[in-house]
Protein backbone atom coordinates (compact mmCIF):
# COMPACT_ATOMS: atom_id res chain seq x y z
CA UNK A 1 0.00 0.00 0.00
CA UNK A 2 1.24 3.58 -0.94
CA UNK A 3 1.63 5.98 1.91
CA UNK A 4 1.13 8.89 0.34
CA UNK A 5 -1.86 10.62 1.98
CA UNK A 6 -2.77 12.48 -1.24
CA UNK A 7 -2.86 9.61 -3.35
CA UNK A 8 -6.40 10.94 -4.48
CA UNK A 9 -4.55 14.31 -6.21
CA UNK A 10 -4.28 13.39 -9.51
CA UNK A 11 -5.11 9.69 -8.76
CA UNK A 12 -7.26 7.44 -11.48
CA UNK A 13 -10.53 6.01 -9.84
CA UNK A 14 -12.15 2.67 -11.26
CA UNK A 15 -15.78 3.19 -11.27
CA UNK A 16 -17.52 -0.47 -10.79
CA UNK A 17 -21.53 -0.95 -11.33
CA UNK A 18 -21.44 -3.88 -9.28
CA UNK A 19 -24.54 -5.31 -10.71
CA UNK A 20 -23.34 -5.37 -13.56
CA UNK A 21 -19.37 -6.50 -13.01
CA UNK A 22 -19.52 -10.14 -12.25
CA UNK A 23 -22.06 -12.57 -11.10
CA UNK A 24 -20.24 -15.35 -9.06
CA UNK A 25 -23.13 -17.42 -7.97
CA UNK A 26 -25.46 -17.93 -10.81
CA UNK A 27 -28.20 -15.28 -10.08
CA UNK A 28 -27.90 -13.50 -13.16
CA UNK A 29 -26.51 -10.24 -10.94
CA UNK A 30 -22.94 -8.98 -10.27
CA UNK A 31 -21.87 -9.33 -6.90
CA UNK A 32 -19.20 -8.67 -4.34
CA UNK A 33 -17.17 -11.87 -4.65
CA UNK A 34 -17.43 -11.43 -8.57
CA UNK A 35 -15.65 -7.98 -8.10
CA UNK A 36 -12.76 -9.34 -5.65
CA UNK A 37 -12.32 -12.37 -8.43
CA UNK A 38 -11.31 -9.57 -10.93
CA UNK A 39 -9.49 -7.18 -9.19
CA UNK A 40 -6.12 -8.33 -10.46
CA UNK A 41 -7.96 -7.35 -13.86
CA UNK A 42 -8.52 -4.02 -12.17
CA UNK A 43 -5.06 -3.62 -10.78
CA UNK A 44 -3.72 -4.04 -14.16
CA UNK A 45 -5.04 -0.87 -15.25
CA UNK A 46 -2.83 0.85 -13.31
CA UNK A 47 -5.25 2.95 -11.41
CA UNK A 48 -4.97 4.10 -7.65
CA UNK A 49 -9.00 3.10 -6.51
CA UNK A 50 -12.01 1.51 -7.18
CA UNK A 51 -15.20 2.72 -6.35
CA UNK A 52 -18.07 1.01 -5.66
CA UNK A 53 -21.50 2.40 -6.68
CA UNK A 54 -24.32 0.91 -3.70
CA UNK A 55 -24.02 -2.10 -2.03
CA UNK A 56 -25.85 -1.75 0.87
CA UNK A 57 -29.41 -3.34 1.86
CA UNK A 58 -31.90 -1.48 -0.40
CA UNK A 59 -35.68 -2.35 -1.94
CA UNK A 60 -33.63 -1.78 -4.94
CA UNK A 61 -36.09 0.46 -6.63
CA UNK A 62 -33.09 2.96 -8.13
CA UNK A 63 -30.59 0.23 -7.87
CA UNK A 64 -29.36 0.76 -4.44
CA UNK A 65 -29.38 4.53 -4.30
CA UNK A 66 -32.36 4.29 -2.10
CA UNK A 67 -30.79 2.60 1.59
CA UNK A 68 -32.48 0.72 3.87
CA UNK A 69 -29.63 0.03 5.80
CA UNK A 70 -26.43 1.83 5.74
CA UNK A 71 -24.32 -0.82 7.43
CA UNK A 72 -25.00 -3.60 5.83
CA UNK A 73 -24.43 -5.29 2.50
CA UNK A 74 -28.06 -6.21 0.39
CA UNK A 75 -28.22 -10.22 0.07
CA UNK A 76 -28.42 -9.58 -3.28
CA UNK A 77 -24.00 -8.36 -3.41
CA UNK A 78 -23.23 -10.77 -0.73
CA UNK A 79 -22.45 -10.14 2.97
CA UNK A 80 -20.06 -7.59 5.53
CA UNK A 81 -17.78 -10.78 5.12
CA UNK A 82 -17.72 -10.39 1.37
CA UNK A 83 -16.86 -7.03 1.37
CA UNK A 84 -14.09 -6.88 3.80
CA UNK A 85 -12.60 -9.68 1.54
CA UNK A 86 -12.89 -7.33 -0.96
CA UNK A 87 -11.26 -4.10 1.06
CA UNK A 88 -8.77 -6.64 2.24
CA UNK A 89 -7.90 -8.07 -1.23
CA UNK A 90 -7.57 -4.52 -3.31
CA UNK A 91 -5.28 -3.75 -0.34
CA UNK A 92 -3.08 -6.43 -1.40
CA UNK A 93 -3.22 -5.32 -5.20
CA UNK A 94 -2.24 -1.80 -4.22
CA UNK A 95 -5.95 -0.27 -5.01
CA UNK A 96 -7.63 2.06 -2.65
CA UNK A 97 -11.53 1.20 -2.09
CA UNK A 98 -14.00 4.47 -1.99
CA UNK A 99 -17.51 3.11 -1.41
CA UNK A 100 -21.06 5.57 -2.61
CA UNK A 101 -22.73 7.27 -0.07
CA UNK A 102 -26.12 8.36 -0.37
CA UNK A 103 -27.35 10.51 2.61
CA UNK A 104 -29.53 13.01 1.37
CA UNK A 105 -32.17 10.48 1.20
CA UNK A 106 -33.24 7.08 2.09
CA UNK A 107 -35.65 4.79 1.17
CA UNK A 108 -38.72 4.79 2.15
CA UNK A 109 -38.23 1.70 4.15
CA UNK A 110 -35.90 2.84 6.00
CA UNK A 111 -36.67 2.42 9.58
CA UNK A 112 -36.11 6.12 10.17
CA UNK A 113 -39.00 6.93 7.86
CA UNK A 114 -41.11 4.17 8.82
CA UNK A 115 -40.56 6.01 12.36
CA UNK A 116 -41.14 9.51 11.17
CA UNK A 117 -44.13 9.11 9.17
CA UNK A 118 -45.89 7.52 12.00
CA UNK A 119 -46.87 11.20 13.31
CA UNK A 120 -45.73 14.41 13.76
CA UNK A 121 -44.59 14.05 17.48
CA UNK A 122 -42.35 10.55 17.40
CA UNK A 123 -38.45 10.58 17.83
CA UNK A 124 -37.64 10.67 14.12
CA UNK A 125 -41.16 12.92 13.06
CA UNK A 126 -38.75 15.61 12.02
CA UNK A 127 -35.57 13.69 10.37
CA UNK A 128 -37.28 14.22 7.02
CA UNK A 129 -38.59 17.05 5.11
CA UNK A 130 -42.50 17.27 6.12
CA UNK A 131 -45.02 20.18 5.08
CA UNK A 132 -48.31 21.25 5.10
CA UNK A 133 -50.16 21.20 1.70
CA UNK A 134 -51.21 24.72 0.91
CA UNK A 135 -55.24 25.79 1.89
CA UNK A 136 -56.44 23.57 -1.42
CA UNK A 137 -54.68 20.76 -0.44
CA UNK A 138 -52.18 20.95 -3.75
CA UNK A 139 -48.30 20.90 -2.84
CA UNK A 140 -46.25 23.29 -0.76
CA UNK A 141 -44.17 25.00 -3.50
CA UNK A 142 -43.67 23.91 -7.29
CA UNK A 143 -40.28 22.21 -6.42
CA UNK A 144 -39.82 19.58 -9.01
CA UNK A 145 -38.55 15.63 -8.99
CA UNK A 146 -35.80 14.96 -11.35
CA UNK A 147 -37.62 11.98 -12.11
CA UNK A 148 -40.41 13.71 -13.35
CA UNK A 149 -43.68 15.90 -11.40
CA UNK A 150 -43.59 17.41 -8.42
CA UNK A 151 -41.47 16.58 -5.35
CA UNK A 152 -43.72 16.33 -3.07
CA UNK A 153 -45.57 13.27 -2.34
CA UNK A 154 -48.56 13.10 -0.02
CA UNK A 155 -48.80 11.11 2.91
CA UNK A 156 -52.02 10.38 5.15
CA UNK A 157 -51.11 9.21 7.95
CA UNK A 158 -49.34 12.52 8.85
CA UNK A 159 -51.59 14.29 6.59
CA UNK A 160 -48.54 16.56 5.10
CA UNK A 161 -46.40 15.96 2.07
CA UNK A 162 -42.99 14.87 2.35
CA UNK A 163 -40.00 15.69 -0.44
CA UNK A 164 -38.47 13.67 -2.42
CA UNK A 165 -36.40 14.98 -5.61
CA UNK A 166 -35.81 11.64 -6.83
CA UNK A 167 -38.49 8.35 -6.56
CA UNK A 168 -41.31 8.97 -4.15
CA UNK A 169 -40.29 5.79 -2.37
CA UNK A 170 -36.44 8.40 -1.87
CA UNK A 171 -37.62 10.52 0.74
CA UNK A 172 -35.44 13.53 1.48
CA UNK A 173 -33.66 13.65 5.22
CA UNK A 174 -33.61 17.13 6.87
CA UNK A 175 -30.28 17.72 6.89
CA UNK A 176 -31.55 20.70 9.61
CA UNK A 177 -31.94 18.17 12.11
CA UNK A 178 -28.38 18.00 13.91
CA UNK A 179 -29.43 14.70 15.10
CA UNK A 180 -29.93 13.66 11.52
CA UNK A 181 -27.19 15.37 10.07
CA UNK A 182 -24.89 13.07 13.24
CA UNK A 183 -26.62 10.28 11.93
CA UNK A 184 -25.20 10.17 8.76
CA UNK A 185 -22.03 10.96 9.98
CA UNK A 186 -21.68 8.03 12.62
CA UNK A 187 -22.97 5.75 9.04
CA UNK A 188 -19.80 6.91 7.32
CA UNK A 189 -17.60 6.16 10.39
CA UNK A 190 -18.56 2.76 10.20
CA UNK A 191 -17.33 1.78 7.00
CA UNK A 192 -14.64 4.41 7.60
CA UNK A 193 -13.23 1.79 10.36
CA UNK A 194 -13.60 -1.39 8.12
CA UNK A 195 -11.26 0.47 6.16
CA UNK A 196 -12.75 1.75 3.30
CA UNK A 197 -10.63 4.73 1.66
CA UNK A 198 -12.90 7.44 0.48
CA UNK A 199 -16.62 8.04 -0.44
CA UNK A 200 -18.37 9.35 -3.66
CA UNK A 201 -20.70 11.74 -2.07
CA UNK A 202 -24.08 11.11 -4.48
CA UNK A 203 -26.19 14.34 -5.11
CA UNK A 204 -23.16 16.23 -2.61
CA UNK A 205 -25.33 19.81 -3.15
CA UNK A 206 -28.81 18.48 -2.34
CA UNK A 207 -28.19 17.76 1.44
CA UNK A 208 -30.29 20.74 2.72
CA UNK A 209 -33.47 23.03 1.22
CA UNK A 210 -34.18 26.25 2.16
CA UNK A 211 -36.85 26.39 5.14
CA UNK A 212 -39.00 28.99 4.17
CA UNK A 213 -40.19 26.31 1.13
CA UNK A 214 -39.75 29.17 -1.51
CA UNK A 215 -41.04 28.61 -4.98
CA UNK A 216 -38.16 28.68 -7.19
CA UNK A 217 -38.10 30.61 -10.32
CA UNK A 218 -38.11 29.90 -13.95
CA UNK A 219 -35.13 29.91 -15.93
CA UNK A 220 -34.73 33.01 -17.93
CA UNK A 221 -35.53 33.44 -21.59
CA UNK A 222 -32.50 32.90 -23.09
CA UNK A 223 -29.88 31.64 -20.05
CA UNK A 224 -29.02 27.83 -19.93
CA UNK A 225 -30.87 25.27 -18.56
CA UNK A 226 -29.57 23.20 -15.35
CA UNK A 227 -26.52 20.69 -15.70
CA UNK A 228 -27.05 17.45 -14.90
CA UNK A 229 -30.74 16.61 -16.16
CA UNK A 230 -31.65 16.17 -19.98
CA UNK A 231 -33.21 19.02 -21.11
CA UNK A 232 -36.86 17.42 -21.77
CA UNK A 233 -37.25 16.89 -18.17
CA UNK A 234 -39.30 20.21 -16.51
CA UNK A 235 -36.67 19.90 -14.05
CA UNK A 236 -34.16 22.20 -15.96
CA UNK A 237 -37.07 24.78 -16.73
CA UNK A 238 -36.29 26.11 -13.04
CA UNK A 239 -33.72 28.00 -11.54
CA UNK A 240 -33.16 25.60 -8.62
CA UNK A 241 -32.82 28.83 -5.82
CA UNK A 242 -34.14 27.01 -2.87
CA UNK A 243 -34.23 23.17 -3.05
CA UNK A 244 -30.62 22.64 -3.59
CA UNK A 245 -27.07 23.80 -3.22
CA UNK A 246 -27.96 25.99 0.20
CA UNK A 247 -25.23 28.03 1.88
CA UNK A 248 -26.07 26.25 5.01
CA UNK A 249 -23.99 22.55 3.32
CA UNK A 250 -20.46 24.41 3.59
CA UNK A 251 -20.86 23.96 7.49
CA UNK A 252 -22.22 20.45 6.97
CA UNK A 253 -19.07 19.77 4.19
CA UNK A 254 -16.47 20.70 6.98
CA UNK A 255 -17.91 18.31 9.86
CA UNK A 256 -17.53 15.64 6.84
CA UNK A 257 -14.34 16.49 6.56
CA UNK A 258 -13.06 17.15 9.69
CA UNK A 259 -14.17 13.20 10.48
CA UNK A 260 -12.08 11.99 7.34
CA UNK A 261 -9.12 13.99 8.67
CA UNK A 262 -9.32 11.57 11.84
CA UNK A 263 -8.53 8.68 9.22
CA UNK A 264 -5.49 9.80 7.28
CA UNK A 265 -5.45 8.88 3.29
CA UNK A 266 -9.19 9.14 3.17
CA UNK A 267 -10.95 10.92 0.32
CA UNK A 268 -14.43 12.92 -0.73
CA UNK A 269 -15.38 13.09 -4.38
CA UNK A 270 -18.59 15.09 -4.47
CA UNK A 271 -21.27 14.64 -7.12
CA UNK A 272 -22.33 18.09 -8.46
CA UNK A 273 -25.48 18.49 -10.25
CA UNK A 274 -26.35 22.36 -10.45
CA UNK A 275 -27.40 25.43 -12.55
CA UNK A 276 -23.82 26.51 -11.68
CA UNK A 277 -21.98 23.39 -11.48
CA UNK A 278 -17.95 25.03 -10.87
CA UNK A 279 -19.09 27.73 -8.48
CA UNK A 280 -20.03 25.04 -6.05
CA UNK A 281 -17.06 23.05 -7.17
CA UNK A 282 -14.99 26.20 -6.06
CA UNK A 283 -17.07 26.49 -2.89
CA UNK A 284 -16.91 22.75 -1.95
CA UNK A 285 -13.31 22.35 -2.94
CA UNK A 286 -11.40 25.29 -1.95
CA UNK A 287 -9.47 25.83 1.07
CA UNK A 288 -8.39 22.17 2.20
CA UNK A 289 -11.37 21.59 4.29
CA UNK A 290 -14.38 20.44 2.60
CA UNK A 291 -14.68 18.11 0.08
CA UNK A 292 -11.23 16.63 -1.13
CA UNK A 293 -12.64 16.61 -5.43
CA UNK A 294 -15.62 16.88 -6.75
CA UNK A 295 -16.80 16.82 -10.65
CA UNK A 296 -19.67 18.31 -12.30
CA UNK A 297 -21.55 16.91 -15.93
CA UNK A 298 -19.50 19.40 -17.81
CA UNK A 299 -17.75 16.52 -19.57
CA UNK A 300 -20.52 14.48 -19.61
CA UNK A 301 -23.42 16.06 -21.31
CA UNK A 302 -23.21 16.29 -25.33
CA UNK A 303 -21.00 19.58 -26.01
CA UNK A 304 -17.62 18.35 -26.99
CA UNK A 305 -15.91 20.64 -29.70
CA UNK A 306 -12.31 22.01 -28.73
CA UNK A 307 -14.04 25.55 -28.61
CA UNK A 308 -16.31 23.84 -25.74
CA UNK A 309 -13.68 22.14 -23.73
CA UNK A 310 -11.70 25.15 -23.68
CA UNK A 311 -14.51 27.38 -22.46
CA UNK A 312 -14.59 24.59 -19.67
CA UNK A 313 -11.42 24.72 -18.95
CA UNK A 314 -10.61 27.93 -18.67
CA UNK A 315 -13.67 28.33 -16.68
CA UNK A 316 -12.47 25.68 -14.15
CA UNK A 317 -8.88 27.97 -14.04
CA UNK A 318 -11.16 30.73 -13.27
CA UNK A 319 -13.35 29.91 -10.95
CA UNK A 320 -12.76 26.95 -9.12
CA UNK A 321 -9.06 28.15 -8.02
CA UNK A 322 -7.64 26.10 -5.55
CA UNK A 323 -10.18 23.47 -5.62
CA UNK A 324 -9.78 20.37 -7.05
CA UNK A 325 -11.79 18.78 -9.90
CA UNK A 326 -12.31 14.95 -10.94
CA UNK A 327 -13.02 14.63 -14.11
CA UNK A 328 -15.41 11.79 -15.86
CA UNK A 329 -16.35 10.87 -19.37
CA UNK A 330 -18.75 8.43 -18.32
CA UNK A 331 -20.58 7.07 -15.88
CA UNK A 332 -23.41 4.59 -14.78
CA UNK A 333 -25.95 7.93 -15.69
CA UNK A 334 -24.74 8.91 -18.69
CA UNK A 335 -24.48 7.83 -22.56
CA UNK A 336 -21.05 6.30 -22.61
CA UNK A 337 -18.88 8.65 -24.03
CA UNK A 338 -17.57 6.60 -27.07
CA UNK A 339 -21.10 7.26 -28.12
CA UNK A 340 -22.02 10.47 -26.93
CA UNK A 341 -19.06 11.91 -28.16
CA UNK A 342 -17.52 9.15 -30.60
CA UNK A 343 -20.35 7.80 -32.72
CA UNK A 344 -19.09 9.19 -35.52
CA UNK A 345 -15.44 8.87 -35.01
CA UNK A 346 -13.24 6.13 -35.10
CA UNK A 347 -14.25 3.32 -32.76
CA UNK A 348 -10.82 3.28 -31.34
CA UNK A 349 -8.61 5.66 -31.91
CA UNK A 350 -11.11 7.81 -30.34
CA UNK A 351 -11.56 6.76 -27.17
CA UNK A 352 -8.07 6.60 -26.44
CA UNK A 353 -7.34 10.16 -27.01
CA UNK A 354 -10.39 11.66 -25.24
CA UNK A 355 -8.74 9.25 -22.51
CA UNK A 356 -4.71 11.23 -22.96
CA UNK A 357 -7.54 14.45 -22.28
CA UNK A 358 -8.88 13.94 -19.53
CA UNK A 359 -5.57 12.25 -17.66
CA UNK A 360 -3.97 15.33 -18.91
CA UNK A 361 -5.80 17.97 -16.98
CA UNK A 362 -5.28 19.40 -13.95
CA UNK A 363 -7.91 17.17 -11.48
CA UNK A 364 -8.14 13.60 -11.03
CA UNK A 365 -10.31 10.91 -12.95
CA UNK A 366 -12.80 8.46 -12.74
CA UNK A 367 -12.58 5.66 -15.20
CA UNK A 368 -16.22 3.57 -15.62
CA UNK A 369 -16.15 0.16 -16.28
CA UNK A 370 -15.97 -0.65 -19.83
CA UNK A 371 -14.76 2.65 -20.50
CA UNK A 372 -10.96 1.38 -21.30
CA UNK A 373 -12.90 -1.21 -23.66
CA UNK A 374 -14.14 1.28 -26.44
CA UNK A 375 -17.68 0.05 -24.95
CA UNK A 376 -20.51 2.09 -26.98
CA UNK A 377 -23.95 2.60 -25.20
CA UNK A 378 -25.81 -0.77 -25.54
CA UNK A 379 -29.31 -0.86 -26.97
CA UNK A 380 -31.94 -2.17 -24.60
CA UNK A 381 -35.16 -3.09 -25.85
CA UNK A 382 -38.22 -1.36 -23.88
CA UNK A 383 -39.39 -4.25 -22.56
CA UNK A 384 -35.76 -4.69 -20.62
CA UNK A 385 -35.98 -1.70 -19.45
CA UNK A 386 -35.10 -1.58 -15.43
CA UNK A 387 -34.44 2.23 -15.06
CA UNK A 388 -36.77 4.07 -13.38
CA UNK A 389 -35.95 7.18 -14.68
CA UNK A 390 -36.27 5.68 -18.16
CA UNK A 391 -39.64 4.45 -17.94
CA UNK A 392 -42.03 7.53 -18.09
CA UNK A 393 -39.42 10.18 -20.44
CA UNK A 394 -39.74 6.92 -23.02
CA UNK A 395 -38.95 7.24 -25.97
CA UNK A 396 -37.17 10.54 -25.72
CA UNK A 397 -34.97 9.61 -22.93
CA UNK A 398 -34.62 6.42 -22.63
CA UNK A 399 -33.08 5.99 -19.14
CA UNK A 400 -29.60 4.79 -17.95
CA UNK A 401 -29.49 1.53 -18.43
CA UNK A 402 -27.68 1.38 -22.24
CA UNK A 403 -24.79 2.37 -19.76
CA UNK A 404 -25.26 -0.37 -17.05
CA UNK A 405 -25.09 -3.56 -18.90
CA UNK A 406 -23.02 -6.19 -18.12
CA UNK A 407 -19.12 -6.25 -18.37
CA UNK A 408 -18.76 -8.14 -21.24
CA UNK A 409 -15.70 -10.29 -20.21
CA UNK A 410 -15.39 -12.84 -23.39
CA UNK A 411 -17.77 -13.51 -26.47
CA UNK A 412 -19.58 -16.53 -25.01
CA UNK A 413 -23.36 -16.46 -24.97
CA UNK A 414 -23.41 -14.28 -21.33
CA UNK A 415 -20.04 -12.66 -21.85
CA UNK A 416 -18.52 -14.43 -19.13
CA UNK A 417 -20.74 -12.55 -16.94
CA UNK A 418 -23.12 -15.06 -15.63
CA UNK A 419 -23.94 -18.45 -16.70
CA UNK A 420 -27.20 -17.44 -17.21
CA UNK A 421 -29.67 -14.55 -18.60
CA UNK A 422 -28.22 -11.39 -16.90
CA UNK A 423 -30.69 -8.49 -15.56
CA UNK A 424 -29.77 -6.76 -18.12
CA UNK A 425 -29.47 -7.78 -21.77
CA UNK A 426 -25.56 -8.93 -23.09
CA UNK A 427 -25.67 -6.05 -26.44
CA UNK A 428 -23.46 -7.84 -29.11
CA UNK A 429 -21.52 -5.56 -30.35
CA UNK A 430 -19.83 -5.62 -26.78
CA UNK A 431 -18.92 -9.32 -27.49
CA UNK A 432 -16.21 -8.29 -29.85
CA UNK A 433 -14.81 -6.18 -27.20
CA UNK A 434 -14.60 -8.24 -24.87
CA UNK A 435 -11.81 -8.26 -22.19
CA UNK A 436 -11.08 -11.97 -23.29
CA UNK A 437 -10.78 -10.69 -27.43
CA UNK A 438 -8.82 -7.62 -26.50
CA UNK A 439 -6.40 -9.11 -24.33
CA UNK A 440 -5.49 -11.70 -27.34
CA UNK A 441 -5.01 -8.71 -29.58
CA UNK A 442 -1.99 -7.04 -28.61
CA UNK A 443 -3.22 -3.36 -31.23
CA UNK A 444 -6.27 -3.47 -29.32
CA UNK A 445 -7.76 -0.66 -27.26
CA UNK A 446 -7.12 -1.96 -24.14
CA UNK A 447 -3.41 -2.41 -24.45
CA UNK A 448 -2.97 0.92 -25.69
CA UNK A 449 -5.32 2.15 -22.70
CA UNK A 450 -2.65 0.37 -19.89
CA UNK A 451 0.27 2.04 -22.24
CA UNK A 452 -0.99 5.25 -21.89
CA UNK A 453 -2.06 4.97 -18.32
CA UNK A 454 1.29 3.30 -16.75
CA UNK A 455 2.58 5.97 -18.72
CA UNK A 456 0.77 8.99 -16.96
CA UNK A 457 1.29 7.71 -13.39
CA UNK A 458 4.86 8.43 -14.10
CA UNK A 459 4.78 11.43 -14.97
CA UNK A 460 4.60 14.02 -11.80
CA UNK A 461 3.58 16.90 -14.19
CA UNK A 462 0.44 15.38 -15.22
CA UNK A 463 -0.39 14.07 -11.45
CA UNK A 464 0.00 17.11 -10.12
CA UNK A 465 1.08 20.79 -12.24
CA UNK A 466 -1.00 23.29 -12.64
CA UNK A 467 -2.90 24.83 -16.06
CA UNK A 468 -2.75 27.31 -18.22
CA UNK A 469 -4.41 26.81 -22.00
CA UNK A 470 -2.14 27.65 -24.74
CA UNK A 471 -3.42 29.72 -27.87
CA UNK A 472 -2.88 28.08 -31.37
CA UNK A 473 -2.89 29.42 -34.85
CA UNK A 474 -4.78 25.78 -35.33
CA UNK A 475 -7.95 26.21 -33.45
CA UNK A 476 -9.12 22.28 -34.01
CA UNK A 477 -6.21 21.53 -31.74
CA UNK A 478 -6.42 21.27 -27.95
CA UNK A 479 -3.17 22.79 -25.79
CA UNK A 480 -2.30 23.49 -23.11
CA UNK A 481 0.86 23.79 -20.25
CA UNK A 482 1.24 21.64 -17.05
CA UNK A 483 3.72 22.72 -14.63
CA UNK A 484 4.99 21.19 -11.80
CA UNK A 485 8.12 22.88 -9.67
CA UNK A 486 10.68 23.52 -11.93
CA UNK A 487 9.40 21.53 -14.98
CA UNK A 488 6.71 22.42 -18.02
CA UNK A 489 5.14 20.29 -20.28
CA UNK A 490 3.05 20.94 -23.69
CA UNK A 491 -0.12 18.92 -24.28
CA UNK A 492 -1.52 19.07 -27.74
CA UNK A 493 -4.47 16.92 -28.39
CA UNK A 494 -6.00 16.13 -32.12
CA UNK A 495 -9.48 15.03 -31.46
CA UNK A 496 -10.84 14.81 -35.26
CA UNK A 497 -10.60 12.47 -37.59
CA UNK A 498 -8.40 14.51 -40.00
CA UNK A 499 -4.20 15.89 -39.70
CA UNK A 500 -3.80 18.82 -38.07
CA UNK A 501 -0.73 20.84 -38.59
CA UNK A 502 -0.25 24.18 -36.46
CA UNK A 503 2.57 26.22 -35.56
CA UNK A 504 3.90 26.41 -31.75
CA UNK A 505 4.91 29.32 -30.08
CA UNK A 506 7.16 27.57 -27.19
CA UNK A 507 10.52 26.11 -27.47
CA UNK A 508 10.44 22.35 -27.67
CA UNK A 509 13.25 20.75 -25.16
CA UNK A 510 12.63 17.44 -26.13
CA UNK A 511 9.34 14.71 -27.00
CA UNK A 512 8.20 12.48 -24.48
CA UNK A 513 7.88 9.01 -25.61
CA UNK A 514 6.21 5.89 -23.68
CA UNK A 515 2.23 7.08 -24.51
CA UNK A 516 1.94 5.42 -27.44
CA UNK A 517 0.74 8.75 -29.92
CA UNK A 518 2.32 9.85 -32.43
CA UNK A 519 2.75 13.27 -33.76
CA UNK A 520 5.54 14.83 -36.21
CA UNK A 521 7.21 17.54 -35.15
CA UNK A 522 9.72 19.67 -37.67
CA UNK A 523 11.56 22.72 -36.12
CA UNK A 524 8.13 24.44 -34.25
CA UNK A 525 5.97 23.29 -36.83
CA UNK A 526 3.49 20.49 -35.67
CA UNK A 527 1.81 17.44 -37.85
CA UNK A 528 -0.83 15.45 -35.48
CA UNK A 529 -2.44 12.95 -37.41
CA UNK A 530 -6.17 11.88 -36.25
CA UNK A 531 -7.19 11.13 -32.53
CA UNK A 532 -3.29 12.00 -31.46
CA UNK A 533 -1.87 13.51 -28.63
CA UNK A 534 1.30 15.10 -28.41
CA UNK A 535 3.78 15.70 -25.18
CA UNK A 536 6.49 17.58 -25.04
CA UNK A 537 8.70 19.41 -22.32
CA UNK A 538 9.70 23.02 -23.01
CA UNK A 539 11.77 25.80 -21.37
Amino acid sequence: MTTNVNWWKGGIIYQIYPRSFMDSNGDGVGDLPGITAKLDYVASLGVDAIWLCPVFTSPMEDFGYDVSDYRDIDPLFGNLADFKALVAKAHQLGLKVMIDQVISHTSDQHPWFVESRQNKTNDKADWYVWADPKPDGSPPNNWLSIFGGTAWQWDSRRLQYYLHNFLTSQPDINFHNPDARQAQLDNMRFWLELGVDGFRLDTVNFYFHSQGLENNPPVPEGEPKTMGAPHDNPYTYQRHVYDLSRPENLAFLQDLRALMDEFPGTTTVGEIGDDFPLERMAEYTSGGDKLHMAYTFDLLNTPHSPDYIRTVLQNMEDIVGDGWPCWALSNHDVVRSATRWGAEEDPTAYPLVILALITSLRGSVCLYQGEELGLPEADVPYERIQDPYGKPLWPVFKGRDGCRTPMPWDKTQHAGFSNVEPWLPIDGKHLTLSVAEQEANQQALLHKVRKLIHWRQNQPVLLHGELTLQELPNTQLLAYIRTYEEHKLIVVINLTAEVQVTELTVNITSELEGHGFKANLRNSQLSLPPYQAFYGTIN
